[in-house]
């Protein structure tokens, strides 16, 4: 296992941006849960540090930390077929895997001597006592073995099936061996919970995003416009810079004049960037001509085979469009490592006239939720956390089916010809997220979880 370093981050910071009740709640749990852990410490471990998880991790445990919490993060180390079949899982559980095979008894003893593997290089870290959160299926084989060290166990999914079918029910059957360990089952929508799990032993608990976080505090129009040009993305017409064409893969920059449908997501089969290219071009010749399409999605690393795949099919797609549709149509890879890489992320959401996020299936959703913070007006697929976050026609626009295209971009076309419609449904969307999507309230769930697991 690799250890994640946790910079504590003052929790007076986070208390500041909120309003005064929500402050004052947030340091009284904090001291509680001080007194609940004594001298335990919270161990986490996922499958790396980047992702949905890992920005997750990265905003909520410093200001853990700062709290004068014990926190620790660990990362699997694993060689390809171990995260492939940790992506099958997932993707699985979530109902969408593409073959139903390579999840089954073959896989399980690789699987079971990769953790044994990463346990032993940490396991004279943990005391007994500690708690130790897992995340996610490529972590749930753990459970048993930490238990014997006299460890609690939390299992933290993720993801799931709105509706539980065959593969889901396959990859359950995969990790059900292992979580007669975890003390406490952790989802994020209730309906994700398989049967074979009792209702007292799991808690629902929706992640949340740091206010604060280069990727979410406020810019001003200027900010954006200069964090844009750096990177080649905005600007007038005309060739890149040798930094832009590492960001953008097609298409050149997006014009200043320009109103910008953005799709800002993984390369990943779940998110259907490519279904929202093939919308776009269905819809080109109804959408007024200063409109442009955004598709930008993380730099893919070698470890990625699916994300790599993902963004060659769109790139192909894209060279098949007519000319015109190619003139409107942009590519980035978004850098993930250097300074300013999330703030880059912030400046794109907030350049954009109306975000898209066309998912097939979601555990969550955090760019939607991001995107909402930014009141921007969002039109998403009714799937998984998304119909948590976005209530139809009041804070953002729902589609029911994720592969109606035609209902996607009539939903798209409607927040173009109704900017005051937008602007509304952008204002209701931040002020929700302000009331239960932060930092603040994600700490105090997992802090009465813990209270109740260790009292």
């Amino acid at each position: 296992m690799r250890t994640v370093d946790i910079v504590p981050n003052p929790l007076s910071r986070l208390a500041a941006a909120l309003d005064e009740v929500s402050a004052r709640r947030l340091e009284a749990g904090a001291g509680r849960i001080r007194r609940v852990l004594g001298e335990r410490t919270v161990w986490n471990v996922s499958a790396t540090d980047t992702g949905g998880v890992g920005e997750l991790l990265h905003a909520i445990l410093p200001y853990a930390a700062g709290a004068r919490v014990r926190v620790g993060w660990f990362t699997l180390d694993g060689d390809a077929d171990f995260f492939a079949l940790a992506t099958r899982l997932g993707h699985a559980l979530h109902g969408r895997a593409r073959h139903g095979d390579g999840i089954g008894p073959d896989e399980r003893g690789a699987y079971e001597r990769c953790l044994a593997a990463n346990l032993a290089e940490v396991a004279d870290q943990l005391s007994p006592g500690d708690v130790v959160v897992l995340h996610d299926p490529a972590t749930a084989g753990l459970a048993p073995e930490l238990r014997r060290h006299g460890v609690h166990v939390v299992w933290r999914c993720h993801v799931g099936a709105d509706v539980p079918g065959e593969i889901s029910e396959r990859a359950w059957a995969f990790v059900e061996p292992y979580l007669d360990q975890a003390e406490r089952v952790v989802l994020t929508r209730a309906v994700y919970r398989p049967g074979f799990l009792a209702p007292d032993g799991v808690r629902v608990i929706s992640p949340s995003i740091d206010p604060l976080s280069p990727k979410n505090r406020d810019l001003d129009r200027q900010q954006v416009e200069e964090l844009l040009r750096s990177r080649g993305i905005h600007g007038d017409d005309g060739p890149a810079g040798a930094e832009a064409e590492d960001v953008m893969l097609a298409g050149g920059p997006v014009p200043a004049s320009a109103r910008v449908v953005l799709q800002l997501s993984r390369w990943d089969r779940l998110k259907d960037m490519n279904g929202l290219l093939v919308a776009f071009d269905e819809a080109f010749e109804e959408l007024p001509e200063d409109v442009h399409l955004l598709l930008a999605g993380a730099e893919v690393d070698e470890r990625d085979a699916e994300g790599a795949e993902v963004l060659s099919d769109c790139l192909e797609i894209w060279r098949g469009l007519g000319e015109d549709v190619r003139r409107r149509t942009h590519l980035a890879c978004l850098p993930t490592t250097r300074p300013g890489d999330a703030l880059l992320v912030n400046a794109v959401q907030r350049r954009a006239t109306v975000v898209v996020q066309k998912s097939l299936a979601e555990g969550f959703g955090l760019s939607v939720a991001e995107a909402l913070w930014k009141g921007r007006p969002v039109v998403a697929t009714a799937v998984g956390g998304i119909q948590d976050q976005i209530t139809h026609e009041e804070n953002g626009l729902l589609v029911p089916d994720p592969t109606d295209l035609d209902g996607l971009m009539r939903h798209v076309s409607r927040l173009l010809a109704e900017p005051a419609y937008a602007e509304q449904l952008g204002a209701e969307a931040h002020d929700r997220v302000r009331r239960e999507g932060l930092s603040d309230r994600h700490l105090l769930d997992w802090g009465d979880l813990l209270a109740d697991l260790i009292d």
